[in-house]
């Protein structure tokens, strides 16, 4: 059943393959809702595909990576698949991102940033823990 609803939710896709089209593209649809463009540091991407229709986004990778935002003093951990969906100023149901609080690995449900602009971004884990950043933490290069 799984199988036939991943089939269902990706219908209508459009797909990038390789680590640098697909990285690219990664960044080019974040840039375009308005969030930053480094909020996923991904390494040795497979394949990424998006569903216009419904925001409908996957990311694999090959392995799952950890990234330390510096700025924001903050470890991620991206799991080799990554879904969400994309919305303006937002990914929301997203799966396959865990952020570490003290000891704790809770996964990021929820990314937001403010509307009108006030330079933050939000998380949200399905904890309902929610920790507000500089939006500049999570730009490229970061």
């Amino acid at each position: 059943m799984a199988k036939e609803e991943m089939a269902a939710e990706r219908e209508g896709a459009r797909v990038w393959k390789g680590h640098d089209e697909a990285l690219k593209k990664a960044v080019s649809l974040l840039e375009e809702i308005g969030l930053p463009g480094g909020l996923l540091p991904l390494v040795d991407v497979d394949e990424i595909g998006y569903v216009e229709a419904t925001g409908y986004m996957w990311i694999t990778q090959k392995k799952k990576i950890e990234h330390e935002f510096k700025l924001a003093g903050k470890l991620v951990s991206y799991d080799s698949n990554i879904t969400g969906y994309l919305e303006k100023l937002r990914i929301k149901k997203l799966k396959g991102v865990k952020a570490k609080e003290l000891l704790l690995w809770p996964p990021v449900g929820e990314i937001k940033v403010d509307d009108p602009s006030t330079g933050k971004i939000h998380f949200k884990s399905f904890a309902g823990i929610t920790k507000t950043f500089d939006v500049e933490a999570f730009a490229p290069g970061q």
